[in-house]
């Protein structure tokens, strides 16, 4: 069964664009919505975070629980999702630490 998807990226390679364009409409810059089955939802999320490099992505879509939606995150940013008894909450790193936990060099 379809559902509608929203995807939202920042610095991202420019090829992404043409290729989610090709399932979901591009309604602000490099955020996308659309409604798509979980199989073509599943590929489309691969590609995005095969490629996400130093960048950001972020889905969200429908699911049967407490919320009413799942998140998916991809890329280095400070905040991540973290399941607490069901429901997801978001933590943040503090800043100058990447995903692994490790401190990140200064660049000042």
């Amino acid at each position: 069964m379809a559902s509608m998807i929203a995807l939202t990226m920042s610095a991202v390679p420019d090829h992404l664009r043409g290729a989610l364009s090709r399932w979901l409409l591009e309604v602000t810059p490099q955020m996308y919505v659309g409604t798509v089955s979980a199989k073509v939802r599943d590929q489309l999320w691969s590609a995005v975070s095969g490629c996400v490099g130093e960048g950001v992505a972020v889905m969200v879509y429908p699911a049967a629980n407490e919320q009413g939606f799942e998140l998916r995150t991809a890329g280095h940013h400070r905040r991540y999702p973290i399941d607490f008894d069901g429901l997801t909450l978001i933590g943040f790193r503090p800043s100058g630490v990447d995903n692994s936990g490790k401190e990140m060099a200064s660049t000042l």
